[in-house]
């Protein structure tokens, strides 16, 4: 679940209660802050927030001044030079600048954005947040970008499927691994939020709905699987594929499967030998390498997250 996504219901659950929320966003920073643009903090009636700007006494300031926002009603952008007078838990001073738009959400019309926004979210699409505020003498729209979440689907629960489900999962990934051998793909060893599968891996592949939001990790039990799971997704729209195994293992999948007709183009896009250099040897430095690939490939090109001002017309 993407992180902002709690929030958002209770916008959806307050605002049906006929109470009234405030929306507090982080939309520029400069210079060294705790918190980069889309930091997020809603604030209710009875001064209870979810969510974090980064803590310290900015964040107490913006609650107090949200909380008279709120109860007048009135959009406004606040701004912060992160010096003396706000310092931070840790008691560090970042020397920053923050400006944080804290908009009031009480109307069903308002609710409604964030309905469907949800509704995105829950269908796997991207999301945009539009925040509307008065900055000095001109009202403005900021739009902050959530990427969808993504799915990783592992092939293969031994030691290091089993890791790297674990690890990708408090990374905001929908993780699903598949084996065909049920005393690996289970919940007592894949526990929620990671969906075990144990049916055959090669057709469960080839009918699971890959997607530009899929991450595909192949680390079976052994050279055949490998090769018929690869085989399985290669000529799909996966954003990540990749496999494990020693240079001289994937040379032989890969000739197989040119063998086979496949495209040496479509094997030039898979991550083989798998993860980021980094010289590991014990299973868990395994699984963080392959990770770390992961957090690359989908960081890179990462659309700005907040985008604006624009200026709007409120009349």
């Amino acid at each position: 679940m993407i992180e902002q996504q709690p929030l958002f219901e209770k916008i959806v659950s307050e605002v049906e209660a006929g109470r009234r929320v405030a929306l507090c966003t982080v939309v520029k920073t400069r210079g060294s802050t705790p918190q980069s643009a889309g930091a997020t903090l809603l604030l209710d009636e009875a001064m209870n927030s979810s969510g974090t700007l980064g803590g310290g006494c900015v964040e107490a300031e913006v609650r107090t001044q949200a909380f008279g926002l709120l109860q007048c009603q009135e959009a406004k952008m606040l701004s912060y030079q992160l010096d003396h007078d706000f310092g931070w838990d840790d008691g560090l001073i970042c020397g920053g600048h923050m400006d944080i738009a804290v908009m009031p959400i009480h109307s069903n019309e308002q609710a409604e954005v964030f309905r469907n926004i949800i509704a995105d979210m829950e269908a796997g699409q991207d999301a945009l947040v539009p925040i509307q505020v008065r900055d000095q003498e001109k009202w403005v729209e900021y739009r902050v970008q959530l990427a969808s979440e993504p799915t990783l689907l592992i092939a293969g629960a031994g030691h290091v499927g089993t890791a790297l489900a674990k690890l990708a999962a408090e990374m905001e990934f929908k993780v699903v691994v598949v084996d065909d051998r049920a005393d690996f793909a289970n919940a007592d060893r894949l526990p929620p939020p990671i969906a075990p599968i144990a049916a055959d891996i090669e057709s469960t592949l080839r009918d699971f709905p890959i997607n530009q939001a899929t991450y595909v990790v192949i680390v079976t039990r052994g050279h055949k699987h490998d090769e018929q799971a690869l085989g399985a997704v290669i000529k799909s729209s996966a954003r990540y594929v990749g496999m494990i195994g020693s240079r001289r293992k994937v040379k032989l999948i890969f000739d197989d499967l040119k063998a086979d007709g496949v495209d040496p183009g479509l094997l030039d896009r898979v991550h083989a030998p798998i993860g980021l250099s980094i010289d590991a040897v014990t299973v868990p430095e395994i699984a963080v390498s392959i990770a770390a690939e992961l957090v690359a490939v989908r960081r890179k090109d990462r659309r700005k997250m907040v985008e604006g001002p624009f200026e709007v017309s409120k009349e």
